[in-house]
Order: C-alpha cells, then structure tokens, then sequence
C-alpha cells in the first residue's frame, strides 16, 4: 500500500471541506476544549453540509474511527467525554 493510501484518513481530519480544525485539536487531554473548539470550527464553517451539530459530532467520530486502536484507553476516554460535552454545548445533552 503507497504511503498516501495509508494516511487518507488524516488528510481528511487536515483538510477536510467540511470544517477547519484547530491544530492537534484531538491531541488535548480537556474534554470540554475538544468541544468548544468543534463547536466553534462548525458554527463558522461556511462549506459544510450539514448543521453545525452534525458537522462536528461526525468530525469527532470520524476521528475516533480512524484512529481506532491507535488511541490509549486514555486518549478514547477523553475523546468519548468530549461527544457528551459537545452534546452539552449544542443542548443536546437529553440525547
């Protein structure tokens, strides 16, 4: 497999048309800074399809699908967190 094919994913997390991500966004160990910050991508955003909530909670999910097992049990737990306050901020906590 070419080195481009293998990191596909990460291109589309980099540069993505649906929203432009802070850097290293994912990497933070703060939950409601994951959210916040998705949040904020997506409500400026003017190239996405979907509403801002869609837009940012399929961002995130991508992320944690595509890293799969790559990420420590410590990383999934602050990105899963993160789903429950971006929840939080766009009021949908009920969901």
């Amino acid at each position: 497999m070419t080195k481009a094919k293998q990191k596909w994913s990460a291109d589309v997390t980099e540069h993505s048309d649906a929203m432009d991500l802070e850097d290293h966004i994912f990497k933070s160990d703060d939950p409601r800074e994951i959210a916040a910050s998705l949040k904020h991508s997506a409500e400026r955003s003017h190239r996405r399809k979907a509403e801002p909530y869609q837009s940012a909670m399929s961002m995130l999910t991508f992320y944690i699908n595509r890293a799969g097992d790559n990420l420590s049990q410590k990383e999934r737990k602050v990105l899963e967190q993160a789903k429950q306050e971006l929840r939080k901020a766009f009021g949908r906590d009920e969901e």
